[in-house]
């Protein structure tokens, strides 16, 4: 006969152990018409980091995205994210990530603004993505600190605050409790960045190569864009540089890109030559030039792919208009930035 037990003689089931903080903990402020892909990005690689694989349990870290009211809140391209808390104690983070957007849509209300101020006052950093930088800024929180903008808002960002030169040739830049980022695939690789520094360099490199991106980016690295040398604040030469580097791999004629902006070859070339003392034959030469640098400084592609990546017509005419103006082919100098990097 089997004996029966009553539940007091039973052993008392084993107190579960407290579930670990995770080690990095973000909230995320949506502007209002804010940069989906820059959003998605980021928050893709803390996900990958968070779990083992791709179970996406916010075990290592944990992210919310909050507002002064729990209503969406539309993106640019029209997709709406719910935020999942209100403002409440900034100090709950470890960072307060600011994902911008269009220009003059808004951006965040008075009170999340005042959000951003008490997480400063508490020494929360404070990270802005895309055109977030431009929302730290008018909220009174870059003051002496450097800023990295896209090179397409460069000159967007000099109009606005006058007096200060952002960095536009770098993925991302952080500077004493401020990251700021050029937003796209630049927001996953500062929120690499963050993973590496808080959880680790294997989970940093995990997440990134499920979103097949192939290497992490240090913030030196340059973002591709604009040479510095071409930046102008003529709005018809401006729109001529977008033209030219939007269109690398089928390159248009000067006839061409006149007729897109609605003006003359001659008023072009005249607008072109008074605000960069170059042609526009001779400008498109250097934006091409700027792209192959770009790609060089990445291992792993050839000089051909890197050629028809740039918009010349095969390897040996990069070489040749690369050694014209860098005095150096492209391989020797890949290898001279290489050393740099390893010095």
């Amino acid at each position: 006969m089997t004996a029966a037990f009553s539940s007091a003689s039973r052993p008392a089931p084993a107190p579960r152990p407290a579930a670990a903080e995770p080690r990095l903990r973000v909230g995320f402020l949506l502007a209002r018409r804010f940069t989906l892909s820059a959003f998605a990005n980021f928050v893709d690689v803390l996900r990958l980091a968070a779990d083992e694989g791709d179970r996406s349990r916010p075990i290592l870290c944990r992210w919310r995205v909050i507002a002064e009211k729990l209503e969406p809140i539309r993106s640019s391209c029209g997709v709406t994210v719910g935020p999942e808390e209100k403002l409440g104690d900034p100090a709950r983070f470890d960072y307060v990530v600011v994902i911008g957007g269009l220009m003059d849509s808004g951006g965040l209300t008075p009170a999340e603004t005042a959000f951003l101020r008490r997480a400063a006052a508490l020494k929360v950093p404070l990270v802005g993505v895309c055109t977030g930088a431009f929302i730290l800024h008018e909220a009174g929180l870059m003051a002496g600190h450097r800023c990295c903008v896209s090179w397409f808002h460069h000159d967007d960002f000099l109009e606005r605050f006058d007096g200060l030169v952002p960095v536009s040739d770098r993925v991302f830049v952080e500077d004493r409790g401020r990251l700021t980022c050029s937003g796209g695939a630049g927001s996953a690789h500062l929120a690499a960045h963050l993973v590496e520094r808080h959880i680790g360099r294997a989970a940093a490199r995990k997440s990134l190569h499920i979103m097949m991106i192939d290497e992490p980016m240090a913030p030196d690295d340059p973002q591709p864009g604009l040479p510095l040398d071409l930046k102008t604040r003529d709005p018809l030469v401006r729109r001529a540089l977008r033209v030219m580097q939007q269109n690398l791999d089928a390159a248009p004629g000067v006839e061409e890109i006149a007729a897109r902006l609605g003006v003359s070859r001659r008023k072009l070339e005249r607008h072109m030559r008074a605000a960069l003392g170059l042609g526009p034959a001779e400008a498109f030469t250097r934006v091409r030039l700027a792209h192959a640098r770009f790609l060089l400084a990445r291992p792993g592609a050839s000089v051909t792919r890197i050629a028809a990546e740039a918009g010349f017509c095969d390897a040996s005419h990069l070489i040749r208009v690369f050694r014209r103006h860098e005095g150096t082919t492209p391989e020797a100098w890949r290898r001279a930035m290489a050393g740099r990097i390893d010095a």
